[in-house]
């Protein structure tokens, strides 16, 4: 990741930080008090890269001190998003997810996903979410219950994933896909598997890796009238991530969040760190024909939502090892792409392709015009202007009238 994202220092940003913790704690319903972090926080990638061909890396980053540490807490950070933020930014209070299911498929296993659930939901109000109630299901990538090995980043990716579902879509139904690796074909594999469990509406990827072709991968992802959200990564303007890339996917690109005094109560901006581009590979969208993208194939992102760690960033619980956990500020794509995926479980309209949705509706989302994802040879690939660009797409949800 690039230096000026990963080291987001708040020499300036302290005073920031603290007006911050103000606004969202007023206007989200936080309830603690602050994370001790010292004053060099900044954000870091909780995966490994990718270190082979056809492999994905998770796309979550998290606060931290000037030491690389978050220290460990027994209460959210105050200036992190909560439910009653989020919801309240995106206008979703009043809306049921009827029933239905988000689909989460991350790499890796994660033994205490249900009991750091359990925590998170409690702290914040929310219903159970069990596998005995049946809120609640961890499968492996073929459907059975015997789960992989624990990694740490990933299992950190799939807390985020879960608590943003609960927190956009608390009544939502919660199935959980731990791939064997993440490979491309493993984590597709993954994919197919959540596609075909019981009331799924909408399968969240918070991963990526290179540009790949649909021609070999699309399978995997290729499910009308499923929403197959994916994120469109964390390294600013570089071209296209696969499976964001992908024809079939819904891609989630990232904004800065704040409290504002304005009618909406707040306010957006491109998240630096949000990917966008064009593939070399995969068709355009043909709903996408008329918003002049600039890409002769498939630009993302498509829709976007909060991703900025420290404007926007979610509270979570989430495991520091196998058997600990504690609480952090997260955010990076990883955050966008689960709440995608919940407002379209808010929707119930997941019908043919759903990524057709948005461009069908977009003066029912916020648009976001301010900000810039880094350095491009076509303006709206990384710069924020009215309509699609390539950081936020058509916007942000308002509502789930888009979707």
């Amino acid at each position: 990741m690039r230096q000026r994202i990963l080291v987001s220092a708040l020499s300036a940003g302290a005073l920031a930080v603290v007006g911050l913790t103000t606004a969202v704690s007023s206007a989200s319903g936080a309830v603690a008090a602050p994370t001790p972090y010292t004053a060099g926080k900044h954000a870091a990638k909780v995966c490994s890269a990718a270190t082979a061909a056809h492999t994905a890396a998770c796309m979550a980053v998290k606060l931290v001190n000037d030491k690389g540490v978050a220290p460990a807490s027994t209460a959210p950070p105050a200036t992190g998003l909560t439910p009653t933020g989020l919801r309240d930014a995106y206008k979703l209070n009043g809306l049921s997810a009827g029933g239905r299911t988000v689909a989460i498929v991350d790499a890796y296993g994660y033994p205490n996903l249900e009991r750091d659930l359990g925590v998170y939901r409690s702290q914040f109000g929310l219903s159970a979410c069990t596998t005995a109630n049946g809120c609640l299901k961890i499968i492996n990538q073929s459907g059975g219950t015997t789960l992989p090995r624990f990694n740490v980043g990933w299992a950190g990716e799939q807390a985020l994933d879960v608590d943003a579902v609960s927190a956009a879509a608390p009544d939502a139904k919660i199935v959980v896909v731990q791939a064997n690796s993440a490979s491309f074909a493993d984590l597709g594999a993954a994919v197919v598997t959540a596609s075909k469990q019981p009331g799924v509406v909408a399968i969240s990827n918070s991963y990526g890796g290179g540009d790949a072709s649909d021609a070999t991968y699309g399978s995997y992802y290729n499910h009308p009238g499923i929403a197959v959200t994916a994120s469109t990564g964390d390294n600013g303007y570089q071209g296209g991530s696969y499976p964001a890339s992908s024809s079939y996917t819904t891609a989630v690109g990232g904004t800065s969040l704040v409290a504002a005094s304005n009618t909406r109560g707040w306010s957006e901006s491109v998240w630096d760190g949000a990917g966008s581009g064009c593939s070399t590979y995969n068709t355009a969208l043909s709903a996408a024909s008329s918003f002049d993208t600039g890409c002769s194939k498939r630009a993302m992102a498509d829709v976007s939502a909060a991703a900025d760690p420290s404007k926007g960033g979610m509270a979570i619980y989430y495991p520091t090892s196998k058997t600990a956990s504690t609480w952090a500020q997260f955010g990076g794509t990883s955050e966008a792409a689960p709440i995608i995926a919940a407002v379209y479980a808010l929707s119930g309209n997941t019908a043919g392709y759903a990524n057709a949705l948005p461009y069908a509706h977009p003066g029912s989302l916020f648009d976001v015009t301010s900000g810039s994802n880094g350095t491009c040879p076509t303006t709206q690939w990384c710069n924020a202007r009215t309509g699609w660009d390539g950081p936020t797409g058509l916007g942000t949800p308002n509502g789930a009238a888009a979707f």
